[in-house]
């Protein structure tokens, strides 16, 4: 591991069972992070959870310890935010999300409308039936269909809790139509990350929890990655998965990481 880590430029993270667990710090992370930097690596911080935005992320990471800085944040929200406006300029949104993410669409220049040609869905947790009722109605009408990242579940100190992909599925168990998926493992979303980072896939390496977004980024893309058994998967679910599927690393957590390249 250290040999081809110590030779990559890029250090992504995903956050919720990476580098902390719900409110619970993992004090390895900060110090790893601490030595990359240290030692001229670059970092980014890149969640599929959108119902938060990049600002609550900077202050959240920032009152944890991790020092990050405005630029080396970036969600699954931001990704479809920015597909939308290149790609659907001027066209009305329907929105399954948290106020947060209603805001950040709103002030991003996306009209958010109960009768609109896209349905955009995500981890939403003021999720209502009526939300769900009228997402199935304008999708089952033919309005494009959207969601922002496909975690079925957010992992919790208290366990887990369902996410973007389980809301996603209730949509298209009702209506048949599966929808176009952003953020992690998304190439839409490694395209944004070389671009705000200007830097290659092959000089990245991504961390995380999950091997159906953190890990198949990497493994669809060219990135090398690690996933770290802190969060959502287990050994188990490492040693069942296709050989394709598995990561090129896995570690307990990024405590032993951090002593491979810097002990």
């Amino acid at each position: 591991m250290k040999n081809t880590l110590k030779n990559k430029k890029l250090f992504v993270f995903d956050q919720d069972g990476t580098i902390y667990l719900g409110a619970k710090v993992f004090d390895y992370a900060i110090e790893f992070i601490k030595n990359l930097r240290k030692n001229g690596y670059k970092v980014l911080f890149f969640t599929n959870n959108a119902s938060h935005n990049p600002d609550f992320y900077y202050e959240k990471l920032t009152r944890m310890g991790f020092e990050p800085s405005r630029n080396e944040i970036l969600t699954a929200g931001d990704v479809t935010v920015q597909f939308l406006l290149r790609n659907r300029a001027g066209k009305k949104c329907y929105l399954v999300g948290t106020p947060e993410l209603e805001t950040q669409f709103v002030n991003s220049g996306i009209e958010l409308s109960d009768d609109a040609p896209i349905v955009v869905t995500s981890f939403d947790t003021t999720l209502t039936y009526a939300k769900l009722d009228t997402a199935c109605r304008l999708v089952r009408n033919g309005a494009e269909y959207i969601s922002t990242h496909p975690d079925f579940n957010c992992p919790t100190e208290d366990g887990f809790i369902p996410d973007s992909g389980a809301i996603s599925a209730f949509v298209t168990a009702s209506t048949g139509v599966t929808p176009t998926y952003f953020g992690k493992p998304y190439k839409s979303a490694l395209d944004m990350m070389c671009q705000i980072t200007e830097t290659a896939p092959e000089d990245m390496v991504i961390f995380g929890d999950r091997l159906y977004t953190d890990i198949a980024l990497g493994k669809r893309n060219g990135v090398t990655s690690v996933l770290v058994l802190s969060g959502e998967t287990k050994q188990a679910d490492v040693d069942n998965a296709e050989e394709a599927d598995k990561p090129d690393f896995v570690a307990p957590s990024l405590l032993e990481v951090n002593k491979a390249l810097f002990s």
